[in-house]
Formats: C-alpha cells, sequence, structure tokens
C-alpha cells in the first residue's frame, strides 16, 4: 500500500476508535443523570452542573483522538 492511503487509514482508525469511548461514556452519563432526576427532581440543578462537566472531560478525549487523526494525516 501506498504511504498516503496507510496515513489515510491510521487516521480512520485513530478517530474512530477514539469517538467510541466517549460516545459510550456519554450515553451511560446521560442515563445515570436522568434516573438520578428522576428518583430526587429536587437536585436537578447540581446534577446538571456534573453531568455537564462529565461530558466535557469525556468529550476531550475524543478531541484528542481528532487532534491525533489530524497529525497523522498533515505531519507525518
Amino acid at each position: 500500500m501506498e504511504l498516503e492511503s496507510m496515513k489515510a487509514l491510521a487516521a480512520a482508525i485513530s478517530i474512530g476508535l477514539g469517538a467510541v469511548g466517549p460516545g459510550i461514556g456519554i450515553g451511560l452519563l446521560a442515563k445515570g443523570a436522568m434516573e438520578a432526576i428522576g428518583r430526587n427532581p429536587e437536585a436537578t440543578n447540581n446534577i446538571r452542573t456534573n453531568l455537564i462537566l462529565a461530558i466535557a472531560f469525556a468529550e476531550a478525549l475524543a478531541i484528542y483522538a481528532l487532534v491525533v487523526s489530524l497529525i497523522i494525516i498533515f505531519v507525518l
């Protein structure tokens, strides 16, 4: 295979695998938050604040995977 096709394949694999984990994590976070709000509606604001913070951390992992794939494509 050519170098360019190998770079494209490596970038696709890195962003694909790098997005799976945060996607699953955000789904589990939202599920837990909805269950917690259903059990204790008075704590909605505290739960929402913690949920948004946790989602931001999970999204950071996907952004790191995107940066790695861009480095593979444009730098290597």
